[in-house]
């Protein structure tokens, strides 16, 4: 990834930058958060921290919309198991007491990799550790695979300055199978 390149045309999209992150910040705010960035991601942030337009300042240890971000996945989740009927047949008879269903579901995730808030909902999983994971949209559980990698997802979410006008979402071709989270994007995609 063109870090230098994906850095400028995000400014022209007016996203707002403070230096990068020292390799102590990057550690700092792993330990904190309870994650690993993915090595591209943590390259770029290194090289720039985006703090506009829905990034996450991950220099503030005590940042509370990243806390809310780490817990939006589960909670989205739940709501939809409350309020939208969401119970996947692999995860057995539903049961009757929403508790139990909440601590089913509360099981489930906590065994998937760990997604990292990148921007907004955008997530992207710090498993495997390696470069190219994919990053998904999460919005309750209608969550797609918004790029194949990191540079795909910022090309598609600052498509005009990435890709020029006209451009538009470009659906990801084979993006890294992520356990777990890629089987709720085909859940959704057998439910389309």
């Amino acid at each position: 990834m063109d870090i230098v390149l994906a850095k400028e045309l995000m400014e022209k999209a007016r996203v707002s930058f403070a230096p990068g992150l020292t390799v102590e910040e990057v550690t700092a705010a792993e330990q904190r958060w309870r994650l690993r960035f993915p090595p591209d991601l943590a390259e770029f942030l290194r090289y720039g921290l985006p703090v506009s337009g829905g990034w996450f300042d991950w220099r503030d240890l005590r940042n509370p919309a990243i806390e809310r971000a780490l817990e939006w996945p589960l909670e989205g989740m739940c709501f939809d198991i409350e309020h939208n009927t969401f119970w996947p047949d692999e995860w057995g008879l539903r049961p009757a007491s929403l508790s139990t269903a909440f601590e089913i579901a509360r099981a489930e995730v906590a065994k998937a990799p760990r997604l990292v808030p990148v921007c907004a909902h955008r997530y992207i999983p710090a498993e495997p550790p390696e470069t190219g994971n994919p990053v998904f949209s999460v919005y309750q559980t209608d969550i797609i695979c918004y790029g194949a990698d990191l540079w795909e997802y910022l090309s598609n979410e600052y498509s005009y300055y990435f890709r020029g006008p006209g451009a538009g979402f470009t659906v990801p071709e084979n993006p890294k199978q992520i356990r777990f989270w890629s089987w709720l994007v085909h859940l959704n995609d057998d439910a389309a």
